[in-house]
This record gives structure tokens, sequence and C-alpha cells, in this order.
């Protein structure tokens, strides 16, 4: 009997055709406390967008502080900005996460050693 592991039990991946630059932008975005806190947020949302304040509800951040923190998260690519009116609407860009957690998943396992039981 062999140890499963991730990339044999859960997923099953395609190639690895990595992009060192925007991976590193992607996490990057999302590397403080404060920006992952936002990130959740509106990933806990799902596909609905949330405006800055259901933001700010959410994360009790300030309005300046928070607007920083959004910035931050749209250049890294891991979320979608859209001015509506006088409303700035975000949601989460699954699409991107799901190529982030590829990134890093992509070669799970791949020097591990087989132990036999």
């Amino acid at each position: 009997r062999g140890i499963q592991n991730y990339k044999t039990s859960f997923i099953e991946l395609r190639g690895c055709d990595i992009n060192w630059e925007q991976s590193a932008q992607g996490f990057s975005a999302m590397g403080s406390e404060a920006r992952l806190q936002v990130f959740k947020a509106l990933v806990r949302a799902g596909r609905s967008w949330m405006t800055v304040g259901k933001i700010q509800e959410a994360t009790s951040m300030p309005a300046s502080t928070l607007a920083h923190r959004l910035r931050f998260l749209a250049a890294g690519e891991v979320i979608h900005q859209e001015k509506i009116g006088r409303s700035v609407i975000n949601r989460a860009d699954f699409e991107r996460l799901e190529q982030l957690a590829h990134f890093i998943l992509c070669e799970c396992c791949t020097d591990e050693i087989k132990l036999e039981t």
C-alpha cells in the first residue's frame, strides 16, 4: 500500500505551464494579512459582487485603507473591479485563484519517495 498524496487523491492536474512572474504577482497581491482578509471576504461572497461599503462592513477596515488594499489586489489580478455610477463593485477572480492553486500543486509530490507498507 503506497502513500496517498494530494495530487493523486483529490485532483487531476493538467500540464505544468508555469508563468513564474504572473504567479508571483498574484501571490504578492494576497501577501499581507489585511489584503488576505479583504480577498477572503470576496471569496466568501462567491460570484456576487461586493461594494466597497459591504467589504468595509465585513472587514471593519477604514475606507481609505480598504481602497489601497483593493487597488493592490486588482493590480495582482486576483479581483475584478468595475465602476457603476458612483459605486465600485468588486469580486474575486476565481479563475485566477484556480491558476494560482494549480501553480502550487502542479508538481505536487513529484519528488516524493514512495514508501511501501
